[in-house]
């Protein structure tokens, strides 16, 4: 057998140095035969990177199926992919060839980082092989096999007792439901080689894929600096070019009115898209609430309902998880709440606990058959669709509330600058968020990990729930002690929109203290800003002007798409403009 270096480059006899040879040179000279001639190669492969390219090209020309301009370029560079070695052991791994595979095993002991995965490696081959023969009908050889290989191996032991399990499995389907293996065959194969691979040295064998893992890597770390890359996110290379850097432009970002609605007759303090993001709520001093359908192919809203008979203005609302109901909430003098079906119309039910009470703010639990419901005046919450108060906790003043994914806490913003954690059913509270001034507001995102708040005189800063740490405060806001509600946005929720006593809206990439873009347009204090799920350049805001503003892409970016023969409509399902 021809003796390799490390790096899997074969080693002649010659006027190599050792020194070469121990560092993975290639030799200075190889005899290759191409196209059935004999011929002397003179390798101009120097550095160990140009090497690595190498063998990263050839295992992808391999991977599509080019094997003789791959063993034409292993034979110009005078380097081999892998180690011969472990290119004989994969090969008899994939032929099913056990014993021989086993055998193998003993060549690559040396080449291990770590020799006692050996073991692992040996387990997982015989298990492939136990498998293959219960599939086989061969039940006296898979016997043996758990009963004289595996078991004495004294390795993964609850492993080897599920295995034997598998000897009652009547038919190769049920075999392969219990298991979730493939069955025999190449898949299989392939994937246990895939396992394999990760015990043995990249010098030896090369992971699987790895310059496709690398490019996506690259790929990913562009998008990463992208300050407006707002598509979904995607290990694929299939939809991006890798002849040029990534690059989205400011001109697909929402960053200019594309509609106005004047519908409202007084200041508008809340405004909320849909969780589907087909509608938007919107709230007003002027007592109502409207709904705005939204047209999935012009992506213009239409006013669809306007639901009246509020006593006071509405600061807050709130869609029910199946955005089948709409909570209604008012100032600080507000002691009711509307529970508005959406779809109907009409009101399912107007709680009212007490005139003592402050029902300002709300938050729906994930099941969407009872939320929370509290207010400065020490009131705090829980009920069903009927308003039927379900529990309460006594003595929380709550400036803002939301709900966690685990179904059971609630968030509640107090007076004490906290945010505090509620339990209703097991009547446990602890402390998450401690901030120096008033949280006037705030929001997380969709893992519930992230928190956005609003602070008097200071911001808007970005808290990690979990860690309970202070992750960043933006730069630019105008914030004094009016009530202003940012929001988490765009496709993969990179994005940080707020309002601003500046009348201006700010924009951040998640990532970055400093604004992105400032949206200007509004007259007044902006109070609220929404960012759709559904279609991530859709942004709306609502200001005291009396206005809301829905924000999309540039009149460029449309007209570049429909110069270039893309359709300038919406797609819903891929969340990406087409």
């Amino acid at each position: 057998m021809q003796a390799t270096n490390a790096n899997g480059c074969p080693r002649h006899n010659g006027d190599s140095s050792s020194t070469d040879l121990q560092n993975g040179a290639c030799p200075s000279s190889t005899n290759g035969q191409i196209n059935g001639e004999t011929e002397e190669i003179s390798p101009k492969i120097k550095s160990q990177t140009d090497k690595d390219i190498i063998r990263l090209i050839g295992q992808h020309l391999r991977s599509l199926g080019l094997n003789r301009t791959t063993e034409q370029l292993i034979q110009e560079s005078g380097c081999r992919l892998d180690h011969p070695a472990a290119e004989k052991f994969q090969m008899h791994v994939i032929n099913g060839e056990w014993l021989k595979a086993e055998l193998d095993l003993n060549e690559l002991k040396s080449l291990l980082e770590v020799p006692h995965v050996l073991v692992e490696m040996k387990f997982l081959l015989l298990e492939q092989k136990y498998l293959e023969h219960l599939e086989n009908g061969h039940v006296l050889e898979a016997l043996q096999c758990l009963r004289g290989e595996l078991t004495p191996l004294k390795h993964n032991t609850t492993r080897v007792h599920e295995l034997s399990s598998y000897m009652m499995c009547s038919t190769g389907e049920e075999l392969r439901g219990m298991a979730q293996w493939d069955g025999k065959g190449t898949l299989s194969r392939q994937k246990l080689m895939e396992k394999l691979q990760t015990f043995l040295p990249p010098s030896v064998m090369l992971p699987p894929r790895r310059l496709q893992t690398l490019l996506s890597q690259a790929l990913e770390l562009q998008r990463d600096h992208c300050l407006y890359h707002n598509t979904r996110a995607t290990n694929s290379l299939e939809n991006e070019s890798l002849l040029t850097d990534h690059v989205c432009t400011k001109e697909q970002f929402p960053c200019d009115t594309v509609q106005i609605l004047n519908d409202h007759c007084d200041e508008v303090w809340f405004c909320r898209f849909s969780n589907n993001g087909q509608k938007l709520a919107t709230g007003s001093k002027d007592s109502t609430v409207i709904i705005w359908d939204i047209d999935p192919v012009t992506l213009e809203l239409r006013h669809r309902k306007t639901l009246e008979g509020h006593s006071y203005g509405l600061s807050y609302l709130s869609w029910s998880p199946d955005d089948n109901y709409l909570v209604a909430c008012g100032r600080d003098d507000c002691s009711d709440l509307w529970v508005w079906n959406v779809e109907t119309g009409n009101l399912r039910v107007k709680m009212n606990n007490s005139p003592e009470d402050s029902l300002t703010s709300c938050a729906w639990h994930r099941d969407g058959k009872k939320f929370v419901t509290g207010g400065s005046r020490g009131q705090f919450f829980q009920c069903d669709l009927d308003g039927t108060v379900l529990d309460s906790w006594e003595g929380v003043r709550v400036s803002a509330c939301g709900a966690r994914n685990d179904g059971k806490t609630v968030l509640a913003a107090d007076t004490h600058y906290r945010i505090r954690g509620y339990n209703f059913e097991e009547l446990t509270d602890f402390n998450i968020i401690q901030e120096d001034h008033e949280i006037m507001s705030f929001t997380c995102d969709n893992t519930g990990r992230l928190a956005l708040l609003n602070v008097a005189t200071q911001g808007v800063h970005l808290w990690d729930l979990e860690d309970k740490v202070l992750i960043r405060k933006f730069q630019g806001i105008t914030q004094g002690y009016y009530l202003i509600h940012s929001c988490f946005g765009g496709n993969n929720q990179d994005f940080v929109a707020s309002g601003s006593e500046d009348n201006k809206v700010y924009i951040w990439h998640i990532k970055r203290e400093k604004p992105i873009a400032v949206l200007t347009g509004h007259t007044r204090t902006i109070n609220c800003v929404s960012w759709n799920p559904a279609y991530p350049s859709m942004l709306a805001s609502a200001s005291d002007d009396g206005t809301v503003r829905i924000w999309g892409p540039t009149e460029q970016y449309w007209v570049k798409r429909k110069h270039r023969g893309q359709s300038t409509s919406y797609n819903s399902s891929s969340n990406t403009a087409v």
